[in-house]
Formats: structure tokens, C-alpha cells, sequence
């Protein structure tokens, strides 16, 4: 018998030399990683990489999973525990290229715990105490599965009649451009790839909190000099953070929509201030370029917000409707679908997802 267990506990040893002399295979860097899966996606399974559903009554969730499956979604909204998301993983991981989900919320002014609303943390003045909220609720949300969090909110808000004042940090630029920057370090700590930290997108990009009237989704009217000087410092001071995504927002801006804003998302955001994350819709603000009377319909509309760059359409079927007609036409090139394929998969790359799939599933 002692002959027996010396053996047993010899061969246990054994084998941890063995896992120890081989741990997991790194990945490549990223760019190389990222093309390199690029070159094996069929143009389907790109478009579907775009798509990025609500959870909601009109898709069951055994239709969700089916979806996810064949290729046809690249991450859900509103999925916020691991027993939700499990099955939705693994339905990615049946799929032809294994890509894996990611899982995004809102996690605004805390998640498990519930901290004071981001106007009266703001109201504070006390960065150390606004960290420490962002902190907890990056770790809660972590361990319910959530790889990303649209946020921080950091529209300037000076008209009282917009709906969503108490969601930001008020009407102060400099004070919102320094909670900006601390919430994206609460939220992704010194990587987004680690447990307990998730992706920060800042919302709403740009200048959500300054619509006419007070009234959501409307028109900005507004001069370069006061842009700069108060409405874009909080987002440019969340880029600079080091956030990962940026959810675009629903309002125009000088009649063009942000949307299908070439200046916002190409001028501004990519090239001078030097953004490489993904560009997320806000919930359905493809579709809402008809409203806005720059598209005639749901064709037009997704062809001026992928030239835009607007990588990934919440909530709405357009680029799966729209994109393979527009490509096959030559509307739109295959560079612009590539691209924002591109944002999608260095995003998953960055939340490590690729390296775990079930990171923060568990």
C-alpha cells in the first residue's frame, strides 16, 4: 500500500513538472494575431463581427445562441451574469473560427454595489473616493461575466432640462476631464486583458449633453472654439486614459449626425487625437440617420457610418441587411469592412478573450 501511494505521489509530481515546463501557448502580438484571422473570415463572418445585439423579448435566446454560432454576432448588450453568458460563449466556440463573444453593460455608478449617481460622486471633488467606486465596480462586473462597460459618461450637461444630467459629472470641464480619467484607470486598471478589470468605452461621443432644447437625440449647433474649449476635453482626456472603445452618440453635430460624421470619427478621433479602440453606435443610431434626413433609407444608412467608422451597429439588423449588397456593388471597398473587422477582433485581443475566452465567465 505504501509502495502504491509513494507511486501515486511520484506520478502527481511528475505531471506538475510537466504543466509547469508548458504553460499555454503566448499569443501572437497583436497585429499579427488580428490579420492573420482576417485572412481566414468569410465576408459573412466579418459582418457578423459588426453586430452587436440588445438583449431583449424579440430574440429568444435560443435564437441568440444559433446566431452566435453561425457567425453572426460579434457581442451582446444587457447579458449580465455568468449564467447568461456561459451558453452564449460557448456557442462561439462552436463556431466555424471559434471567435470568441464579449459581454458589455452599463456600469454607471456602480454595479453590485451601488455608489451615488455620477453627478453627486462628482460633487465630491474627491478623486481617490470616485476611483475607488469606479474600482469596486469593475470587480463586480468582472466576476458576472462583463468584459466591457459603456463608460464613463462624460457629456458636459449646462441645460437642466436634459433628461440625462445626473448620469455624468456635471458641467465643469476640467473637473469631468479629471473623473474621466480616473474612472478609465478604475475601470481597466493596468490592463483590460486581466480578471478584474473590464473595458471602459466613453460615451457619448460627442457632445450629447448640449442638444437643443434639452431634448435627447437632437441637434448640436455649436463653434469650433467652444467645442474644443468645453464640450471635447472630457472625451479627449478618456482617449488619452487609455480607453478602449467609444460609443458614438445619437445627436448631430452642425447638421451632420455623429454617426455618419466623417470629421468627428476620422478627422478628430483617429487622426489627431490618435485613437485605436473600437467606435460602438449608440443603441440604434444607424437606423436613426434616416430621422435625421441624411439617409433615405437603411442601404444609405449603413453605408455612411462604415465610411464614418463606426465599427460595431447596436441594436439594429442594418450592416447584416445592408453590407453584402453594398459590397458586392462596390459602394462600399472591402478596406472599410476590414477595418472595422479589424477594431472588433484588437478589442476582444485587448480584453484578453482570445487568450481565454472564458476569462470572466470562469
Amino acid at each position: 500500500m505504501r509502495n502504491m501511494y509513494l507511486l501515486g505521489l511520484a506520478l502527481s509530481l511528475a505531471s506538475h513538472s510537466v504543466l509547469a515546463q508548458n504553460p499555454p501557448t503566448p499569443l501572437p502580438p497583436k497585429d499579427v494575431f488580428v490579420a492573420d484571422l482576417l485572412k481566414q473570415m468569410t465576408v459573412d463572418e466579418k459582418i457578423g463581427q459588426l453586430r452587436l445585439i440588445s438583449i431583449g423579448p424579440e430574440m429568444p435566446r435560443e435564437m441568440i445562441r444559433k446566431e452566435i454560432a453561425a457567425g453572426r454576432i460579434g457581442g451582446t448588450f444587457n447579458s449580465i451574469t455568468r449564467d447568461e453568458n456561459r451558453p452564449m460563449q460557448d456557442a462561439a466556440q462552436r463556431s466555424r473560427l471559434k471567435i470568441p463573444m464579449f459581454f458589455a453593460y452599463d456600469v454607471i455608478h456602480g454595479h453590485r454595489t451601488i455608489f451615488p449617481i455620477s453627478l453627486a460622486l462628482a460633487s465630491s471633488w474627491d478623486m481617490d473616493a470616485i476611483g475607488l467606486s469606479g474600482r469596486i465596480a469593475a470587480k463586480e462586473a468582472s466576476a458576472d461575466g462583463i468584459d466591457l462597460t459603456f463608460a464613463p459618461m462624460v457629456d458636459i450637461a449646462r441645460d437642466p432640462r436634459w433628461g440625462r444630467t445626473s448620469e455624468g459629472f456635471g458641467e465643469d470641464t476640467y473637473l469631468v476631464s479629471r473623473i474621466a480619467k480616473v474612472m478609465v484607470h478604475a475601470y481597466q486598471g493596468v490592463s483590460p486583458a486581466l480578471p478584474g478589470n473590464i473595458m471602459a468605452s466613453v460615451k457619448h461621443f460627442a457632445l450629447y449633453g448640449a442638444v437643443e432644447g434639452g431634448r435627447d437625440y437632437n441637434i448640436v449647433d455649436m463653434s469650433p472654439v467652444r467645442m474644443y474649449q468645453d464640450y471635447l476635453p472630457p472625451y479627449r482626456a478618456a482617449i488619452d486614459a487609455g480607453a478602449g472603445g467609444v460609443m458614438v452618440a445619437l445627436n448631430s453635430i452642425n447638421g451632420i449626425p455623429a454617426t455618419a460624421n466623417m470629421w468627428l470619427m476620422q478627422d478628430l478621433l483617429r487622426k489627431d487625437w490618435g485613437f485605436k479602440g473600437v467606435a460602438v453606435s449608440d443603441h440604434g443610431a444607424i437606423i436613426e440617420l434616416i430621422r435625421h434626413g441624411v439617409a433615405k433609407d437603411g442601404r444609405e444608412a449603413a453605408k455612411l457610418a462604415i465610411k464614418a467608422g463606426i465599427d460595431m451597429s447596436m441594436n439594429d439588423k442594418v450592416y447584416g441587411e445592408e453590407l453584402p449588397g453594398l459590397l458586392k456593388s462596390g459602394e462600399v471597398p472591402q478596406s472599410d469592412l476590414d477595418n472595422a473587422v479589424r477594431e472588433v477582433l484588437g478589442a476582444k485581443y485587448d480584453m484578453g478573450l482570445f487568450a481565454d475566452p472564458y476569462l470572466r465567465i470562469g
